[in-house]
């Protein structure tokens, strides 16, 4: 066990008060908002999230609004912001609060974890900033402050950590402000105890930190390291018909961007030329019903899309065709889906004209 800190909480939530940025989720206990923006914030920073959440809010002020909402225009309200998982439990959850809860939100932890996409983290959270319960949060930034704090050498991404370090933030909580205590806790790791140079000189616990006394701050806190990344070769046929229309076909099954939209896509084992593009079997199944005119490369150097365990080496083959085909849409209609940034950056610069 760890030697609990005499005043940790109160300076913290001292510091809090003087420091904290003035956002929209912290005006409120109304567990919705709470909720959206911990949704959002998941796996984002606060400058990029922040205008999403505005735009949620605006788009669906009322959990009812965003449940009666279609899949698809959630996603494409959240294109750009990745992991699209999210925003699909997003909608599943605001369904099901409003259909299964009568539209109020649990208002304890046990129950708020039964939420799809709610894991200890944002049931924590909720729990505590919106009905003061006092469940301890425990993010990348907790792990850093109590890692350096207390110089503990546990991994945090192994359950023995896992385990360690939500025991101690539970046993620092303050039970009388829980919410405004995981609030300045979450706080103070984006924005003093950062992973790179952090400014332990002026540092409110510069007297009682482990770390900085052992000069072992660089080194916490410990992870166990990931997976190698995984190389994809990502090959996209641009249809063009004549009178322009293009094809975008939805993307199904588990794996990444499930239920977005992109053009037909090809996944090959290395980089391909235009030779070996058309001989593989999935181009000519798919060319079977285009009568074909040219095909050409929009970039010889591929863009490297960088996901969380896999690279995507990707190039997009622009195919022009004679005639329509059923499955084609107007080109003025593409920026109405919801699609991956990748593809939307590639709409926006080769479509920019039409």
């Amino acid at each position: 066990m760890h030697k609990i800190a005499p005043n940790f909480s109160k300076k913290l939530i001292a510091w809090y008060i003087q420091n904290k940025r003035e956002l929209p989720w912290r005006k409120t206990k109304n567990p919705y908002h709470i909720w959206l923006s911990e949704i959002i914030l998941q796996q984002t920073r606060v400058a990029q999230g922040l205008p999403y959440f505005l735009k949620f809010i605006e788009a669906y002020p009322q959990v009812e609004n965003l449940a009666n909402a279609r899949e698809d225009e959630v996603l494409k309200l959240w294109q750009g912001l990745g992991y699209y998982s999210r925003a699909r439990n997003l909608h599943a959850t605001a369904k099901m609060v409003c259909q299964e809860m009568n539209g109020v939100f649990p208002d304890n932890y046990k129950d708020l974890l039964k939420l799809k996409g709610v894991g200890d983290y944002t049931a924590s959270a909720i729990a505590s900033i919106a009905f003061n319960q006092p469940e301890a949060v425990v993010d990348g930034n907790v792990y850093r402050v109590l890692s350096r704090f207390f110089e503990i050498n546990t991994p945090i991404n192994t359950t023995a950590g896992q385990k360690e370090f939500k025991q101690l933030a539970q046993q620092l909580i303050d039970i009388d402000e829980p919410g405004t205590f995981n609030q300045a806790i979450m706080e103070f790791g984006a924005r003093y105890c950062v992973p790179q140079n952090p400014d332990c000189n002026n540092c409110i616990f510069n007297d009682s930190c482990k770390a900085f006394q052992q000069k072992n701050v660089d080194h916490l806190p410990v992870k166990i390291k990931a997976k190698p990344i995984k190389k994809r070769f990502f090959n996209y046929l641009v249809v063009l018909s004549k009178n322009e229309h293009t094809m975008l076909q939805q993307r199904t099954g588990k794996g990444i961007w499930q239920q977005l939209y992109q053009f037909p896509l090809i996944e090959t084992s290395e980089e391909v030329n235009l030779r070996s593009l058309t001989k593989h079997t999935q181009f000519q199944t798919f060319c079977k019903n285009l009568q074909i005119d040219t095909i050409s490369l929009f970039n010889e150097t591929p863009i490297v899309h960088k996901l969380s365990h896999q690279h995507l080496s990707t190039r997009f083959w622009i195919v022009e065709t004679l005639e329509e085909n059923e499955n084609t849409i107007p080109i003025s209609n593409v920026k109405d889906y919801a699609v991956p940034v990748l593809i939307a950056d590639f709409v926006s610069e080769f479509f920019e004209n039409y």
